[in-house]
């Protein structure tokens, strides 16, 4: 299983998914993390309480690109409420709360990423994006990461 999932990760690294700066976007955040580089732009266009696009841009490792990939699009099309519901879901699972195999029906292909607790400094790359989306959901902008 855990070669299927670095393979996951890698297309979607190799492949990103909604990659560039979205025109006309209602709300932008920008995060970056010190410790490592990693650097993530997250644009959004909302139509009422609906995430109806999202794209992502920046830089860094292959699990903070991928799970901005990944992240895009688990949420593009959904509802606001279901997008902060999937930021929380992945934060906690990423905090080694929760069975990574029964939040896959709601995260989806996510779950790939569920290795990555094992390592505690890698967990930032891949909150980042969804740091980042948190924050545009909200109408902040942001600086630094903030915490898992």
């Amino acid at each position: 299983m855990d070669e299927l999932y670095q393979e996951l990760i890698l297309d979607h690294y190799r492949r990103p998914r909604n990659r560039g700066r979205l025109d006309g976007a209602d709300r932008t955040a920008e995060l970056h993390n010190p410790l490592c580089g990693d650097e993530i732009v997250v644009d959004l266009k909302l139509e009422g309480e609906t995430v109806a696009e999202i794209r992502f841009d920046g830089h860094g490792c292959a699990i903070s690109q991928a799970s901005a990939s990944m992240m895009t699009e688990r949420v593009k099309g959904r509802s606001v409420g279901e997008a902060r519901a999937a930021i929380e879901l992945f934060r906690s699972l990423m905090r080694g709360e929760g069975d990574i195999e029964k939040a896959a029906d709601f995260i989806g292909d996510l779950v790939a990423l569920g290795g990555v607790r094992r390592f505690p400094v890698r967990i930032k790359c891949a909150t980042l994006p969804w740091n980042a989306l948190a924050l545009a959901l909200e109408g902040r902008r942001g600086e630094e990461a903030a915490e898992p």
